[in-house]
């Protein structure tokens, strides 16, 4: 199969089919990490973050992954989305969640407690804190990973790490109506959150 790296060089030199098969390869997780932050425009996020990619290939960061850097882009473009569309430019990630901004997610969620749960925890977590959350659990990345697609240091991306986890689990525990629905969703959460990943991945 070939490599990211071998369809971004030959799309950039006019292979229209390496672009349509890097898409294909990408365009999921791509697309999840939009439709669970915003309600409208999801479809030209992607094609405006695949886009971004190959004009910036000839570019590309030494040792950071190609799908690394599609999110990398992707944070860029929601955060300016965000800071156009809200509060005359002015927007903190780093405090404000998607909830806070009254965004409600295109996709449809199944209605089980556990995900329903998890669901609108995530969402109340602040923006930066949401993302670094579905990068390690949905997306698989680890911490110098995610380091690599947002340009952190890894210190920066475990402390965050470790931060959205507690304020998760004070989320869950504040919104959940019994304390074992609470309990177990935290006690499992790599399983609820791969299952809310998936029912994301089919909007």
């Amino acid at each position: 199969m070939e490599t990211d790296e071998a369809l971004v060089a030959a799309w950039r030199g006019g292979d229209k089919r390496a672009g349509s098969r890097l898409f294909a390869r990408h365009f999921e997780p791509i697309a999840r990490f939009f439709y669970s932050k915003v309600q409208t425009g999801v479809e030209d996020l992607v094609q405006r973050t695949f886009l971004a990619l190959v004009e910036r290939s000839d570019r590309l960061p030494e040792g950071v992954p190609v799908r690394a850097y599609l999110f990398g882009i992707a944070r860029h473009l929601l955060l300016r989305r965000f800071r156009d569309q809200y509060r005359d430019g002015i927007f903190d990630g780093d405090t404000v969640s998607v909830a806070d901004l009254g965004e409600s997610p295109s996709a449809l969620i199944d209605r089980r407690e556990h995900l329903q749960l998890l669901y609108q925890a995530l969402r109340a977590l602040p923006l930066e804190l949401q993302i670094v959350v579905e990068l390690f659990y949905w997306e698989g990345f680890t911490a110098p990973a995610i380091a690599a697609a947002l340009e952190l240091p890894e210190g920066t991306v475990r402390s965050r790490l470790r931060r959205a986890r507690e304020l998760l689990g004070d989320r869950i525990a504040a919104l959940a109506p019994a304390p074992e629905l609470a309990a177990a969703t935290m006690n499992d959460l790599e399983r609820w959150a791969r299952e809310l990943r998936d029912q994301l991945g089919k909007g």
